[in-house]
């Protein structure tokens, strides 16, 4: 596996290039019984343990988030084309980790770099949104078919300082040609 982008010193068109070259295995597509515990969990701050030690290895925990899938019911399982089991995700399997900006307003663009070395680039497709937690707002990235990242707060906090400084009636931030304002959503 390739070591993690510095997304400081690249270009758009090179993080494009490297978000396109991420491929991921067709979790989707596989449909094996239960088979039940990994005796794995994803801790709030993005560590991921096994048996109770954390992994160590960034290059495993990498492999693992390759197949990871949520299901329709919200649990969390780690899938291949003959098994699935079950792994305990205290808030978010990711964590939004660098933030690169590029643009301004509605030509702005933003792309996250999560914990395990991925890139998203927040848009119609990857949604930002924000809940009110008890230590604060709570920002999450949508990554991929249901699973989403928490922003780490200092990438929250330019995230926030973008907002203020728009210029738009309600705070919030472009990304791709989306709006995200940077409120909590209203409870359904």
């Amino acid at each position: 596996m390739a070591p993690s982008p510095d997304l400081s010193s690249l270009s758009l068109a090179e993080i494009v290039r490297a978000m396109e070259e991420q491929k991921l295995p067709p979790v989707s597509q596989w449909n094996p019984s239960h088979c039940g515990d990994s005796e794995m969990r994803i801790a709030r701050d993005g560590t991921w343990y096994h048996q109770g030690s954390p992994i160590g290895r960034l290059a495993m925990v990498r492999l693992f988030s390759t197949i990871l899938r949520r299901e329709p019911d919200g649990r969390h399982v780690l899938v291949t084309p003959v098994e699935k089991l079950d792994i305990a995700v205290e808030d978010a399997p990711f964590v939004a980790t660098v933030l690169k900006i590029e643009g301004e307003g509605r030509d702005g663009r933003l792309v996250f770099q999560l914990n395990t070395g991925d890139l998203v680039a927040a848009g119609p497709d990857h949604g930002l949104r924000f809940e009110e937690g008890e230590d604060g707002p709570r920002p999450y990235l949508h990554v991929r078919d249901g699973l989403e990242a928490l922003i780490a707060r200092p990438v929250y906090y330019e995230l926030a300082e973008r907002a203020l400084a728009g210029g738009d009636s309600t705070p919030g931030v472009w990304s791709n040609g989306a709006f995200f304002p940077l409120t909590a959503a209203e409870p359904a």
